[in-house]
């Protein structure tokens, strides 16, 4: 049994061919940053990127200064992140059930891990991450809207049945404002 729609994706490029695609948009002169500059101006000690792929995120917010651990399911993308960098932390696990022993001030989940989470799933992924959250600290969300993932209106109940309040929804993660459409970045304080 697969333990993400992630992990059912087979024709889909992982690792270093996941990184060639960022590569070449970066080599073109796209900014490939726009979650870490986001995060970044939270002004966090500490980031927990969830579902971290190969590294992109958390990578550069250590780059940064900003401490910060990746937890990925998928062993492919992890063997990458661990390649550009071995002494960040770099964890396996299933964000249903993983445990650190540690707390943050902000969980980013960049690359709409929401939308790969197994279908029933999210409510535990999304409060498996907040007890991984300081006190105040926000739970920071971008995922396309347009797919048969979890649907806006039910991510807010969730957030909402977890204790965690809006703390803004933007439509980009350069900030511009939500006014619909197919993509969302949602920010939630635990309280």
């Amino acid at each position: 049994m697969s333990q993400s729609k992630w992990s059912d994706q087979k024709n889909i490029p992982r690792g270093s061919s996941y990184d060639a695609r960022w590569e070449q948009l970066a080599s073109s002169g796209e900014n490939v940053h726009g979650e870490a500059d986001f995060i970044s101006q939270l002004n966090p000690s500490s980031v927990l990127d969830a579902g971290c792929g190969t590294g992109r995120v958390a990578i550069e917010l250590v780059r940064r200064g900003i401490d910060s651990v990746g937890v990925d399911l998928d062993p492919e993308m992890l063997q990458a992140a661990r390649r550009k960098a071995p002494t960040l932390e770099w964890v396996e696990a299933d964000l249903q059930k993983f445990t650190l022993e540690r707390r943050f001030d902000v969980a980013v989940l960049a690359g709409n891990v929401m939308i790969f989470v197994l279908p029933g799933s999210e409510e535990r992924v999304v409060e498996q991450i907040t007890q991984h959250l300081c006190e105040g600290g926000l739970f920071v969300s971008g995922f396309t809207l347009d797919t048969d993932g979890i649907h806006l209106d039910e991510y807010d109940e969730t957030m909402q049945r977890l204790g965690l309040l809006s703390a803004g929804r933007w439509s980009t993660w350069q900030k511009d404002p939500f006014t619909g459409g197919k993509y969302a970045v949602s920010a939630h304080r635990k309280i």
